[in-house]
């Protein structure tokens, strides 16, 4: 069964917030925040776990502008089991995020 682009961002909300929650970065959130609502209005499919997406939001605003070395206090086994996902999963997903929001 296909999840529609709003429920998955809801998905996503709510895994971000739970991230937040407990990695508190308030800019960093209203920024992740913002590119799930940049997604969704992609209207392109969002394919796989709402939680890989969540992760490759996180992932791709915390590697930046920069080379990739992972999420800043974490360790890559924490991240994934954070969310549930493989590193492989949140490296596609960044990916594909940076490439739907290019401008």
């Amino acid at each position: 069964m296909a999840v529609s682009n709003q429920d998955c961002a809801l998905a996503c909300q709510e895994s971000l917030e739970r991230f937040f929650g407990d990695h508190p970065d308030a800019a960093t959130q209203r920024r992740a925040l913002k590119a799930l609502r940049f997604l969704v209005a992609c209207e392109k499919p969002l394919p796989g776990k709402p939680e890989g997406w969540a992760a490759g939001i996180i992932y791709g605003l915390a590697n930046q502008d920069r080379r990739a070395c992972g999420v800043p206090g974490l360790v890559n086994s924490e991240f994934e089991a954070l969310f549930g996902v493989s590193m492989g999963t949140v490296r596609k997903r960044a990916a594909q995020i940076e490439r739907l929001l290019a401008v």
